[in-house]
């Protein structure tokens, strides 16, 4: 397939690179230290499920010298998919599938908006990575996974062929508040504190936290119709409990390096929808509050 990895951080980069050592043609999107790193040394990916360096990936600054796509992973950081999503019509013809990867539940809509709903196809990515230095991304621990809407059969195939654990749901809406709603809590606990999971979950306080603040958003996934389960709280708590005690979301990693940060779209947006709903959302609101200072980053 031909595939074009718009936004080639931790999520891009990783999935990008698998997908490309498959020998699909891949196609990156970067900018910046990242996008000379790549061109200049390669991409490498770190992992625990085994190390990748490709060598001459096909780097590019503007998409428009790419050409027409199959698939574009769409994996920009949230508060650049309004402007990114302008700059996809090079890479599209009449079957070319968008697939959002966004944090966040409100990014496929945005996308549609600009480009017609019939290229957008919503996705959900599961890992923990990052950018450790410019060229190489850094996957902690084992998880990844992608959850893609139906009708991506080709992309499905290519992805399983590369070693992606993958799978089409029927209701991706509800897959995608899941996510919504573990992250919300996750990214916000750990911004906050300044620290990775193993510390959240082992504070009587912090992990108090991070169940409130997942209990709100999913207050409010009942209130928009999904059909969050009862004890959804509870097995993502479980949850929490199994995953790698040094692992950082992409928000507390963001602030660590002075860089803007998704709150608007996370915590943010829970705030901001629970007030159109009716509802009230204290912890997620006192966690927007602390992080407000530094959304531009440095």
């Amino acid at each position: 397939m031909k595939i074009a990895i718009y936004g080639s951080g931790g999520v891009g980069g990783f999935f990008g690179a698998r997908l490309a050592n498959a020998g699909n043609e891949v196609h990156f999107i970067a900018r910046g230290a990242h996008l000379r790193a790549m061109r200049e040394n390669g991409l490498r990916v770190e992992s625990a499920s085994g190390n990748l360096h490709l060598a001459n990936p096909n780097v590019h600054e503007d998409p428009a010298g790419i050409g027409p796509v199959d698939v574009v992973m769409y994996a920009v950081k949230l508060g650049d998919v309004e402007s990114a999503a302008h700059k996809l019509k090079p890479l599209l013809h009449d079957r070319t599938l968008v697939i959002p990867f966004q944090n966040g539940v409100e990014s496929p809509a945005m996308v549609a908006k600009i480009i017609g709903k019939k290229h957008v196809l919503p996705g959900v990515a599961y890992i923990a990575t990052s950018i450790s230095s410019p060229g190489v991304v850094t996957h902690t621990g084992t998880m990844q996974a992608l959850h893609v809407a139906a009708g991506a059969d080709a992309f499905v195939t290519a992805a399983k062929a590369a070693g992606i654990n993958i799978e089409q749901v029927d209701d991706i809406d509800l897959t995608r508040w899941q996510k919504f709603v573990f992250l919300v809590g996750m990214s916000g606990a750990t911004t906050l504190s300044r620290q990775p999971l193993g510390v959240i979950r082992a504070d009587p306080h912090l992990r108090a936290t991070l169940q409130a603040a997942m209990t709100e958003t999913w207050t409010l996934g009942r209130k928009r119709g999904m059909r969050l389960a009862d004890d959804f709280i509870a097995e993502r708590m479980k949850f929490a409990d199994s995953l790698h005690a040094d692992m950082k979301t992409s928000m507390q990693h963001d602030l660590e390096a002075g860089k803007p940060l998704e709150a608007p779209w996370l915590c943010g947006a829970v705030v901001r929808m629970s007030e159109e709903s009716g509802l009230d959302a204290p912890v997620n609101r006192t966690i927007y509050a602390a992080l407000k200072p530094f959304l531009r980053g440095r």
